[in-house]
C-alpha cells in the first residue's frame, strides 16, 4: 500500500509540476515531455490563417466553424458561391450578420476576405459557356478552385486551416432509384470530389502541421429516406476519400485530414430539401434525433464549430483520417425509441 501511495504521489507531482518523480524515493521515473512540445489546453490559433469554403449566410455549419476558429484567434477567409456572393457581401456590409458575429469577449468576428468560389470547377477551362454567360455569375471571375488557391496564396502566402463546407445535389429530393446519372454525378462532384480538388490545390500552400476538415452526414452509412439524388453516395465517397487523403496529404504536406459527421441542422440550404408549405426533411430529421439520440437535446451549430476548432488545433495534432460524429450520439442507436413497434401495452 505504501508503494502504491508513493507512486500515485509521484504521478500527481509530475502532472502538476510541483515535484519531479525522481525526488520521490522508490518511485518510477516518468517520461518527460520536452518543454517545446507542451501545449496549454485552451485552443489557441493566433497567427493561423483559415480558408472556409462554403459560407453564404450565418445559419450553416460553415459559418459556425469560421466563428469558432475566429474565437480561437485565427484569421478568417471564406469562399462563397458566385450566385449568392453579392447578397452575402451586402449582408456583411449592412450589418445583417452583426448579432451572429459577436464573440465571447464582445468583439466581432472579422472575415478578412471573401473569395468567389464555385468548387465544381477546377480550372477556367472547365467552366462551360452557359455558366460564363449566366447573369448570376455576372461581375465575378477567377472562381475556380485553382484560381482561388492561387489568389489565397498571393494574399497570405501560406495558410494553416482548410475547411470544406460544401454539398449540393440537384436531385436530392428524388429517391436513388429515380436519380439520373447527371444528377448523381453532380452530387458527387460538388459534395465529394471538391474536397479532393481543394486539397490538390491548397495543399501546396498549407503550412506543415496544418489541418483540413470536411462535413459529412450519417446517410453515408445508414438509410435516410428523403436524402436522395446520390447525396448518400457522395457522403460515403467523402468519408472514404478522407482516409486516403489523410495518408496522401499527410505524407505530401504533413497536414491532418478529418471529417465531421454532423447531425441535422436547420440551415438555409438544408431547409430547401422538401416541398414548400410542408414539413421539411430537415425538420423531420431534427425531431427524430431529439426523440432517439442518447443526448435528447438540441444540436447547435456551435457544437460542430467547437469540434472543428479542436481538429484544427495542436490538441488534435495526432488525429487524422477520422470520421468524428457530432450528433448527440444518434449514430450509435440501432432502434428508434419513438417507433410504434417499441410501444408497450
Amino acid at each position: 500500500m505504501l508503494q502504491l501511495i508513493t507512486a500515485l504521489a509521484a504521478a500527481y507531482s509530475v502532472a502538476t509540476g510541483r515535484l519531479p518523480a525522481s525526488a520521490v524515493r522508490g518511485a518510477p521515473t516518468a517520461r518527460r515531455v520536452a518543454p517545446s512540445t507542451r501545449m496549454a489546453l485552451p485552443i489557441d490559433l493566433k497567427g493561423k490563417t483559415a480558408f472556409v469554403a462554403g459560407v453564404a449566410d450565418s445559419t450553416g455549419y460553415g459559418w459556425a466553424i469560421a466563428k469558432a476558429l475566429a474565437e480561437a484567434g485565427a484569421t478568417i477567409t471564406v469562399g462563397t458561391w458566385p450566385p449568392v456572393l453579392g447578397i452575402f457581401q451586402k449582408s456583411l456590409a449592412t450589418g445583417k450578420f452583426d448579432d451572429d458575429m459577436v464573440l465571447s469577449d464582445g468583439s466581432k468576428m472579422m472575415i478578412e476576405k471573401v473569395y468567389p468560389l464555385d468548387a465544381t470547377f477546377d480550372a477556367p477551362a472547365d467552366v462551360p459557356d452557359d455558366v460564363k454567360n449566366n447573369k448570376r455569375y455576372a461581375g465575378t471571375s477567377s472562381y475556380t478552385i485553382s484560381e482561388v488557391a492561387k489568389a489565397v496564396g498571393a494574399d497570405y502566402g501560406k495558410i494553416d486551416i482548410l475547411v470544406h463546407s460544401l454539398a449540393n445535389g440537384p436531385e436530392v429530393t428524388k429517391p436513388l432509384l429515380q436519380t439520373s446519372r447527371k444528377g448523381y454525378m453532380a452530387a458527387t462532384s460538388a459534395s465529394a470530389y471538391s474536397f479532393v480538388s481543394l486539397l490538390q490545390h491548397f495543399g501546396p500552400i498549407m503550412n506543415k502541421g496544418g489541418a483540413a476538415v470536411s462535413l459529412t452526414y450519417i446517410a453515408s452509412e445508414r438509410v435516410i429516406p428523403g436524402y436522395g439524388g446520390g447525396m448518400s453516395s457522395a457522403k460515403a465517397a467523402l468519408e472514404s476519400d478522407t482516409r486516403t487523403l489523410a495518408y496522401e496529404a499527410g505524407r505530401a504536406y504533413e497536414i491532418s485530414v478529418n471529417t465531421i459527421s454532423a447531425g441535422a441542422l436547420k440551415s438555409r440550404a438544408a431547409s430547401a430539401i422538401g416541398e414548400k408549405g410542408e414539413k421539411t426533411f430537415i425538420e423531420y430529421a431534427i425531431d427524430y434525433a431529439k426523440a432517439n439520440a442518447p443526448l435528447a437535446k438540441d444540436l447547435g451549430s456551435d457544437d460542430v464549430g467547437a469540434v472543428a476548432a479542436f481538429l484544427c488545433s495542436p490538441l488534435a495534432g495526432a488525429v487524422t483520417g477520422v470520421t468524428l460524429y457530432v450528433d448527440n450520439g444518434l449514430h450509435a442507436m440501432g432502434l428508434a425509441m419513438d417507433s410504434k413497434a417499441m410501444e408497450r401495452p
